[in-house]
């Protein structure tokens, strides 16, 4: 692993850079703060931070506003004059959410504050937990400001739960913080939850309901308000790009804002109102020779240089750099990426919590990138070198907050796949899925899987493990296939498919799969079609299909032959060989659910 001193030099150059950036940033704060709260008599927002999930996101939203955000501190905060305007953002499970509440004290708190008329701002759980109920959490009171209870959404084949990404909203006619409409009107905004409301029905039985979404055949609540100071959205704003920034300057301005002129309307396209398909950006982040952390790609996941592909470079066998991970996610944001993915390839063995740099890396990128951010590599229980041991939850807590919004587990869910099947298929209780989604909720967990294909004769031959007929014929004529599961970067097999860890981890608690495909990484040839097919009609989890792509119609043909949620791609990015635009637009004319939003 690498050397303690050798991180805390590149954690230092990191924060030397990062001391710049604040300074500029600060300059450009104060110019933007004379046009953005011009309707403020103060621009001080206060962000109540109860412990669930990335807090950190909806601060550098709320700060690329031009405004100051302080903290609540205790129950007491939330009864002065000066508090009044409350953001109170939230993800995880509801029962969890009001535990933390109740635990702190913040309950009674929060209904007072909510009667006192100050303007109040709830994100995801922020606004399930104004209901009086979940059928997440049976018994467990909410605030009761909303009548009735928040439900489920029922899973079905090509409806996968949670619902996870860009969603049109419908918004209601004349509702100040969605206006202008036509701006808001079939835009697309950023979803991930499990539960929803069905009615924004007020304590009095007024009509609180300012926007409608639609997942299949489900109508749900997208946001509520009361008219006067209650505002709260089922969708995340500070991951909403554009739009979800002009929304939340509309609050944050009392209706005034000058923020929305900026910003664009989503083109018009020839895709439907349904969710749209996802296209993520992965970048695989690992440190270099003389510790620098750089982009990377592998070619079946060896990353270094061969002395072939450049044999008058002083770099052969060097990692292969292709760029710095802050600038790359930020470009790949304003290129249209739904999502960016950052894959922590360094390898520490020792010390998680020690990989400094990466976690520079996560709070830097999300100052300036307003969609949802997933790191994977480490996530799992570990003892130091002094004898502390701390929990997978733990070292996924410090990615949450420094700007994560999802973490990727890999070897270690392979482990405790196998393990829920000795148990005969019971759960342990313990494992990084159980305990993480536990406290985050599902959909902060996505299970990251790295098979290579195996060919076989006949079903028979590899059972129980599942296999297909496959229409790529083996090497001495073989029609079937299954594919095994790797850990530790691909180098090891184990015993296991990923049909079966599929399986397991979605009854363990994960919200979504990163499917891989060692056999694809780097080739250019599009999806393995089939293990895609395979794993996404298994599960009734989102799948993201991952390795291989070479052009956009590799895209479309993933998306219009398989149930994956979302397709993935790291190099044909890097070297710019293919743009997300072009993806994009290549999709919207093949009618795929597409969000549109790019600045070049």
């Amino acid at each position: 692993s690498k050397p303690k001193a050798a991180i805390m030099e590149t954690a230092l150059r990191f924060r030397g850079a990062r001391c710049g950036r604040r300074a500029e940033a600060r300059r450009s704060h104060g110019r933007r703060r004379t046009s953005v709260c011009r309707a403020s008599s103060t621009n001080e927002v206060w962000l109540l931070d109860y412990g669930a999930g990335n807090v950190r996101s909806i601060r550098n939203a709320i700060k690329h506003l031009g405004y100051t955000v302080r903290d609540v501190e205790s129950p007491a905060d939330l009864g002065k004059s000066e508090v009044n305007k409350l953001v109170f953002p939230g993800v995880g499970a509801f029962g969890s959410a009001m535990g933390e509440l109740q635990r702190a004290g913040y309950v009674d708190a929060l209904r007072d504050y909510i009667k006192s008329d100050r303007p109040f701002f709830g994100i995801c759980i922020g606004m399930q937990v104004l209901y009086e109920g979940s059928e997440e959490s049976g018994g467990v009171e909410g605030l009761g400001v909303l009548r009735g209870t928040v439900r489920k959404f029922d899973s079905a084949p090509g409806k996968p739960v949670p619902h996870i990404g860009w969603n049109t909203i419908e918004v209601e006619e004349n509702k100040s913080l969605f206006m202008p409409k036509q701006q808001f009107q079939d835009g697309r905004v950023y979803f991930v939850h499990s539960f929803h409301g069905v009615d924004a029905e007020g304590p009095d039985g007024s009509d609180w309901l300012l926007a409608r979404g639609t997942y299949h055949d489900d109508a749900f609540v997208a946001a509520v308000g009361n008219g006067s100071n209650v505002f709260a959205t089922q969708f995340h704003p500070e991951k909403s790009g554009k739009i979800g920034l002009s929304l939340m300057d509309n609050f944050l301005s009392g209706g005034r804002s000058a923020a929305g002129s900026g910003a664009t309307s989503p083109r018009e396209d020839k895709s439907s109102r349904r969710l749209a398909k996802r296209v993520i950006a992965c970048l695989d982040v690992r440190a270099n020779d003389e510790g620098d952390l750089v982009v990377t790609k592998g070619d079946q996941y060896d990353v270094r240089e061969s002395a072939g592909d450049d044999t008058s470079s002083s770099s052969a066998g060097d990692v292969r750099n292709l760029g710095k991970p802050v600038e790359l996610a930020t470009k790949y944001y304003r290129w249209g990426a739904d999502e960016v993915t950052f894959l922590n390839i360094t390898g520490f063995r020792d010390f998680p919590l020690g990989d400094l740099p990466m976690l520079e890396v996560l709070k830097r990128a999300s100052e300036d990138v307003f969609v949802p951010l997933t790191v994977g590599g480490g996530i799992r229980s570990f003892t130091d070198s002094e004898g502390h041991h701390y929990s997978s939850l733990d070292v996924a807590s410090e990615y949450f907050k420094s700007g994560a919004d999802k973490v990727s587990i890999g070897s270690e869910a392979v482990t405790a796949s196998e393990e829920y099947y000795a148990r005969g298929e019971q759960k342990r209780g313990d494992t990084s899925i159980e305990e993480i989604s536990e406290k985050y909720g599902k959909q902060a967990v996505v299970i990251s899987i790295d098979p290579r294909r195996v060919w076989v004769s006949s079903p028979e031959e590899c059972a129980p493990l599942k296999a297909v007929r496959t229409a790529r014929k083996g090497p001495n004529g073989e029609e079937f296939c299954w594919w095994q599961c790797t850990v530790k970067g691909g180098r090891e097999g184990r015993p296991i498919g990923a049909h079966e860890v599929a399986v397991a981890v979605e009854a363990l608690g994960a919200g979504e799969i990163l499917l891989n495909c060692i056999d694809r990484d780097g080739t250019g040839e599009g999806f393995d079609l089939e293990l895609v097919s395979l794993i996404a009609d298994s599960v009734n989890i989102p799948v993201i299909a991952s390795s291989g792509a070479g052009n956009s119609r590799h895209f479309v043909e993933v998306f219009q032959g398989t149930n994956a949620s979302a397709a993935l791609a790291a190099g044909i990015f890097h070297r710019e060989e293919v743009r997300i635009v072009e993806i994009k637009e290549d999709m919207n004319e093949s009618g795929i659910p597409t969000r549109q939003e790019a600045e070049f």
